[in-house]
């Protein structure tokens, strides 16, 4: 079974805007930083995604990169200033998905996120969602909202100014080199 995996991660393309996993990898990974999620688990989240991409498992990279674009982070961390935060490698993967290969319906996944993040940091996680909605519709324009959720879906400008002030040192900057 290791050998197919290993033809399987050999074959993929990997989005260069996320980390190469140097080993297999699971969720434990991720479990290890818990209530530490600084730099490292960040960098940890970007490379699973990466590993979950290589899989062929879409969907559940897009869910390893959104732990990283919610890792807590001050602007000054060296694995971010290696690893802009996700923006321009969400916008890869959904754009680069095979049509074969299921993930979802990233406008929506971001539409609920934005309008159900609680807790800690939860405006500044809620304006990373919207962000990442952003630019999934800039990406993949064809994605339907959802007509169910009663949300008001917010104007690029108010997510620039939102990020601006909920955001870290040069967000409004990653976020843009994505759109």
């Amino acid at each position: 079974m290791n050998g197919a995996k290993v033809r399987v991660m050999e074959s993929a393309r990997d989005c260069p805007h996320l980390p190469t996993p140097t080993e297999h990898m699971t969720w434990r990974h991720l479990a290890q930083w818990r209530g530490n999620e600084g730099g490292e688990f960040y960098q940890t989240a970007l490379t699973y995604g990466q590993f979950l991409w290589r899989q062929q498992l879409s969907a559940r990279a897009l869910l390893a990169v959104d732990r990283g674009l919610y890792a807590n982070l001050q602007g000054e961390e060296a694995e971010l200033a290696q690893w802009p935060l996700p923006y321009r490698a969400i916008g890869w993967l959904v754009a680069n998905n095979p049509d074969d290969t299921f993930i979802g319906n990233p406008r929506v996944h971001y539409q609920h996120l934005a309008d159900r993040v609680r807790g800690e940091r939860a405006d500044q996680k809620k304006w990373r969602a919207w962000a990442a909605w952003a630019v999934v519709r800039a990406v993949a324009p064809d994605y339907p909202n959802d007509p169910k959720h009663d949300v008001v879906e917010p104007s690029i400008s108010e997510i620039e100014n939102a990020l601006a002030e909920f955001g870290i040192p040069g967000e409004v900057a990653m976020w843009q080199a994505a759109l």
